[in-house]
């Protein structure tokens, strides 16, 4: 006997997965990605540290990325040609200081970058009475500003080059607003020589807008009205905070089109801005010519100290020269073995 067919019963419809996009529309070039990774052994706080730069460095970035003790620099390149990746930034620890290198593949330069401070993201979420983190609120990459980078010095000028290419460039005329959700803050101090790193996410809020309406428009749920003799001592009545904040002419934009249900098109906001961490006080300490090798285009200590720098990142290299090393000795006994076997067999 033949089976009924269900005629209520749709089509089950394969869904296509969108292909991120590769070249910038902006420049032509290829999109910047990232890999973050440790090399050596480093502790439990610079780890989380280390998915914190992974979570900034989204949505072009390995989030998941898993490493092993027996990966040496050499694999971490094989792995970035595959996945066209730009620039890696690897986390070190040595017995007197934690260092940061931001690399550009695949002939360099490298920045070495001291890390004097630094507070996770969960230490800066604990800190706020009132943490924001929207579900998309990296899935766009962040806007970069840099301060105070502007002195003429050639090392300066190279560390502007590689923040500004570590993230995909925005074209003034045609980003979308709502796109625009973070913004990576480096500041760099002439006196002290260090670099402010902040990481905090925009929110715009319209001006004189009343803190209950702006919420009962956000939410669509009925408020509760019991405590009020009428509708209007609810749109009158000071709400939860300071009403006029972001009244600032400073701190307002105008526009250009919708953002959200409050947020319209022609109108006045303000821009708030909300750290999200992680927070890091950085400084450079050199810049090497090639991928965490050649010749030293720039060194904080001189040339007189220049081997005290060096000596604390010595070792973590020596690592990973042994360690191709062992891997080429063991090729070459799998090797031995092969020809041994095949005398035997003629």
């Amino acid at each position: 006997m033949g089976r009924f067919k269900n005629k209520n019963r749709k089509p089950f419809v394969k869904q296509i997965a969108k292909k991120t996009p590769t070249v910038d529309h902006v420049t032509g070039d290829k999109i910047p990605k990232s890999l973050v990774f440790s090399r050596g052994k480093i502790p439990g706080p610079l780890r989380q540290l280390q998915m914190d730069l992974r979570k900034l460095m989204l949505p072009y970035t390995a989030l998941k990325l898993k490493e092993s003790k027996r990966n040496n620099l050499k694999d971490f390149v094989s792995l970035a040609n595959g996945m066209m990746v730009t620039h890696f930034l690897i986390l070190s620890k040595t017995d007197s200081a934690a260092y940061l290198r931001v690399a550009k593949m695949k002939h360099g330069p490298t920045l070495t970058f001291k890390i004097h401070k630094y507070s996770l993201a969960a230490d800066i979420v604990q800190s706020q009475l009132r943490p924001r983190c929207p579900p998309d609120l990296f899935k766009n990459p962040p806007l970069i500003v840099l301060s105070g980078f502007g002195t003429g010095e050639e090392h300066l000028k190279l560390t502007t080059f590689i923040f500004q290419n570590i993230f995909p460039a925005i074209d003034i005329n045609t980003v979308k607003l709502s796109s625009c959700q973070r913004i990576v803050l480096l500041n760099y101090d002439k006196e002290t020589k260090l670099i402010d790193f902040r990481h905090y996410s925009i929110r715009l809020q319209p001006v004189g807008v009343s803190r209950r309406i702006r919420k009962f428009v956000q939410n669509h749920q009925v408020p509760d009205l019991r405590s009020l003799q009428d509708v209007s001592d609810f749109v009158t009545k000071a709400g939860y905070g300071s009403e006029s904040e972001g009244d600032d002419e400073a701190a307002t934009v105008n526009l250009s089109s919708d953002i959200g249900r409050v947020n319209r098109a022609s109108t006045k906001s303000a821009v708030k801005l909300q750290e999200i961490g992680p927070r890091m006080t950085l400084q450079l300490v050199k810049i090497e010519e090639g991928l965490c090798t050649g010749g030293l285009l720039f060194n904080e200590y001189g040339n007189v100290d220049a081997k005290k720098s060096e000596n604390e990142e010595e070792d973590e290299q020596e690592s990973d020269e042994e360690e191709m090393d062992i891997d080429d000795e063991e090729e070459l006994e799998i090797e031995d073995e092969e020809e041994q076997e095949i005398e035997e067999e003629d």
